[in-house]
């Protein structure tokens, strides 16, 4: 490969100390306690789902059904491939584990592959290739893990066989490759001997109940980072690291523009369609992982209606302002009610950070919305500037004329229903 595609592992700070992952990599990530390692996995599979590729997820240590419940909607995917080496390997064939290929599985698109022979080498190797031929482009892996594995092989040799041939021919299919290790549970010689083939090595431990990242090897890449342990700290799927600020000068465009979008209430999609690119172009700048060319920069400041400064620049850089004229006001969508029933116009500029967002709201005669405006579990205000409205809250029904005002601590109201004859104005206001 003369030129290595750059592509993001789903967790953009990690992208910013690492330089991003590119095709070819092994990643092997040593796990402190066994279970850190799990949240960057979910991640990469969502950005590999994303942008559309091939996912095999090679499971020597969960049942199928233990891992499409941790998998959760990214099992609903017809690019992603599970090779099950638990069902006749750790499960040794009972019943109990094969019943989940005699019952239906709903809402699951993903392809659940059973290896018969897990406990032999070249029948594991054989249907990953076999399994990896089917399919298109860039094919990304997760191997759940190699202490399973050493489990079922019975030993340090056998493992680094397996490891030490397939490294090199994922790196020729142009594959990248999650492998996970429970550190503890190896030798530091078979530690040594996986770190040198690997293209980038990953260190996550958890230290008086603090977890960290140490970026330990990552080939031609001239990190900052490297050796230097990063705190971190994860919920659901969420990573958050204890220093995510950005070097001096760098823009951080790409959440910048996220939070514009999202306040245009647009998706990735439709915003790619209007100025004419893909979705994961749009995804990519978002990670920071491209920058836009300047036509298309413009094209997002007039998409998004705000100043190309206002894309550029941080928060609290942008002029500070006291009207905003009526020409300013932006449609928004209420994506959970039905076109038509209802309108939204944000007040304010997009671009301008304040502690609440005030919008119009209309509501046409004769229609019920079954659901709030907005999914803000914050305080929220309304008032009535002309019509009549009923807002349904739990089991009580309140009537709503001009000139009453509406206050929302968390609670959502369960329906709105304007019964006419005219359209219904509320003056709305989020409080951040």
């Amino acid at each position: 490969m003369s030129e290595r595609l750059r592509v993001s592992s789903g967790v953009t700070h990690l992208d910013r100390l690492l330089g991003g992952l590119f095709i070819g990599d092994n990643v092997v990530w040593y796990d402190d306690s066994g279970s850190l390692a799990s949240v960057f996995s979910l991640n990469f599979i969502r950005a590999s789902q994303t942008h559309n590729k091939s996912v095999i997820y090679v499971s020597f240590d969960r049942s199928p059904r233990n891992l499409l419940d941790k998998l959760g909607p990214l099992a609903n995917n017809e690019n992603l491939t599970i090779l099950d080496c638990f069902t006749h390997g750790k499960g040794a064939g009972s019943a109990i584990f094969l019943r989940f290929y005699e019952e239906p599985t709903e809402n699951i698109s993903c392809r659940v592959v059973k290896v018969a022979e897990p406990r032999r080498i070249d029948h594991v190797t054989e249907a990953l290739y076999s399994g990896h031929a089917r399919l298109h482009g860039d094919v990304r892996f997760v191997f759940e893990s190699i202490t399973g594995m050493q489990e079922l092989w019975g030993g340090e040799e056998q493992i680094l066989g397996f490891y030490s041939h397939s490294c090199p021919r994922l790196y020729e299919l142009n594959t990248i490759a999650y492998w996970i290790i429970e550190k503890k549970a190896h030798s530091q010689r078979l530690r040594a001997q996986i770190s040198q083939i690997a293209q980038v090595v990953i260190d996550l431990s958890i230290k008086r109940g603090t977890t960290s990242l140490t970026i330990l090897k990552a080939e031609k890449r001239d990190l900052e980072a490297i050796h230097k342990p990063q705190s971190f700290w994860s919920r659901d799927l969420t990573i958050s690291f204890e220093d995510e600020r950005h070097p001096l000068g760098l823009i951080d465009l790409g959440s910048r523009l996220k939070k514009l979008r999202n306040r245009s209430s647009l998706s990735q999609t439709e915003v790619a369609r209007r100025i004419g690119v893909t979705p994961s172009t749009i995804s990519q700048i978002e990670s920071n992982l491209i920058y836009p060319s300047l036509p298309a920069l413009l094209k997002l400041a007039e998409v998004l209606a705000v100043d190309v400064n206002s894309i550029l620049q941080g928060d609290g850089k942008t002029k500070r302002r006291f009207v905003f004229p009526a020409s300013e006001a932006l449609p928004v969508k209420l994506t959970a009610l039905p076109e038509g029933a209802v309108q939204a116009r944000l007040l304010t500029a997009v671009d301008f950070d304040c502690k609440a967002e005030p919008y119009l709201i209309e509501v046409a005669p004769d229609q019920t919305l079954n659901s709030h405006f907005f999914p803000h579990k914050g305080e929220e205000m309304g008032y009535v500037i002309s019509g009549r409205l009923q807002m349904k809250m739990a089991d009580a029904s309140h009537g709503l004329k001009e000139g009453d005002v509406v206050y929302l601590a968390s609670e959502a109201p369960a329906q709105w229903r304007n019964p006419g004859p005219g359209v219904a104005q509320l003056l709305w206001i989020l409080v951040k």
